[in-house]
């Protein structure tokens, strides 16, 4: 009897014990925002591998933040690419007080969730919106940790002028924020560079049949097109060129049409010999931790790797690192660290400048010839 009373009283102190371990252990939220549904899934689904990759090693860590065990949950919302749900998830990660958020993904999404996040007082750290308006509000709460598309329009322009001597050139964007964006940098640097803008053009973000623009395009007869949007729309446009027998233009693009996607969206068409495509930051080879991270990135999610990921995942190592040195997960607080970063992270060094943007941010160009995208 006087045993089992005993047994009762130890079972009664673990659970004690185990209860005060519980209560002191604290659930952080993190959102991330990128496009799940839609053609753009794809770039969605690598973005939120990338922050869960992230999160499950945190969480192994065994971190402490204010004398309490964290444990890091990750919120993943679906903006499908569309302003307008974009903004109505930003307010939705305000309502759930998550500590900050990862993302979002494209341009015409998260400068106006930026608005909304710097609000409510929540950091936003983006690794693949790329562009420039997004950091003029100045707001404290906003950081890009990738090349702006002043940076990749205008280092595509330099290589066409300064490498390929070429002289005339036709200009596609999607209507997008990004597209605009990046086409706009190309199209003025291409200009002061002496290289003749012969047709500019739009579609949409949504679009598939390019043959009435290409067709006024290949009348034209440019050196070149560059393409500003996405590679659900740059590899069908690849594979109408080559229908049209436009095999010997030159074809540019942003980040958006540089991933390995491309090669199956254009059915593998013989214009992709002739894509030259920047993206933000260093090849993976390039990058300080690029080969091992895509090592343990491969064996987690087979076959889903596109462009951003690795860039989502120093994000958000990114934000817990500033946490820690603050020893908060309130906003309030970690923000100021946040923006004194110096964190040595699996892409590069990320240091802010004072509006948010990174210092000294890294591109590179890329070509797909023989079916296989290569750095320049």
């Amino acid at each position: 009897m006087q045993l089992k009373l005993k047994l009762i009283v130890l079972a009664a102190a673990v659970a004690a014990t185990a209860g005060v371990a519980l209560a002191q252990e604290q659930v952080v939220k993190i959102g991330h925002v990128a496009p799940l549904s839609g053609p753009q899934a794809h770039y969605g689904k690598d973005n939120e591998n990338g922050a869960r990759m992230a999160i499950e090693e945190l969480n192994t860590q065994g971190i402490s933040i204010g004398g309490k065990k964290i444990k890091f949950e990750l919120q993943a919302e679906d903006d499908a690419a569309d302003p307008k749900q974009g903004a109505a998830v930003a307010q939705k990660l305000c309502d759930s007080h998550v500590a900050g958020v990862i993302g979002h993904l494209n341009s015409g999404t998260t400068i106006p969730a930026s608005k909304i996040y710097n609000d409510c007082g929540i950091p936003m750290v983006t690794g693949s919106a790329t562009n420039p308006n997004l950091t003029k509000p100045g707001y404290k709460t906003t950081f890009r940790i990738i090349a702006s598309d002043s940076t990749l329009g205008a280092g595509l322009a330099d290589y066409a002028a300064e490498q390929l001597k070429l002289k005339t050139v036709a200009v596609i964007d999607d209507r997008t924020a990004y597209g605009q964006g990046v086409a706009e940098v190309f199209k003025k640097t291409a200009i002061a560079k002496g290289i003749k803008v012969v047709d500019e053009q739009f579609t949409t973000d949504k679009a598939t049949d390019f043959m009435a623009i290409l067709t006024a395009i290949k009348a034209k007869n440019p050196d070149a097109v560059f393409y500003g949007g996405m590679d659900p729309q740059a590899g069908p446009m690849l594979r109408q060129m080559e229908q049209l027998g436009m095999v010997r233009m030159k074809f540019f693009g942003g980040d958006g049409a540089c991933t390995i996607e491309l090669i199956r969206l254009s059915g593998n068409a013989k214009t992709l010999d002739n894509v030259i495509c920047a993206e933000g930051g260093a090849s993976l080879a390039k990058m300080p931790g690029g080969l091992a991270w895509k090592a343990k990135y491969d064996a987690k999610y087979p076959g889903q790797y596109q462009i951003y990921a690795p860039y989502v995942y120093d994000a958000t190592m990114l934000m817990v690192d500033a946490m820690k040195r603050a020893n908060s997960a309130d906003p309030k607080v970690y923000l100021n660290e946040l923006a004194k970063s110096n964190f040595k992270g699996v892409t590069t060094t990320i240091v802010f400048e004072p509006n948010g943007e990174m210092k000294n941010p890294p591109f590179t160009l890329y070509s797909f010839k023989g079916g296989k995208k290569t750095p320049l």
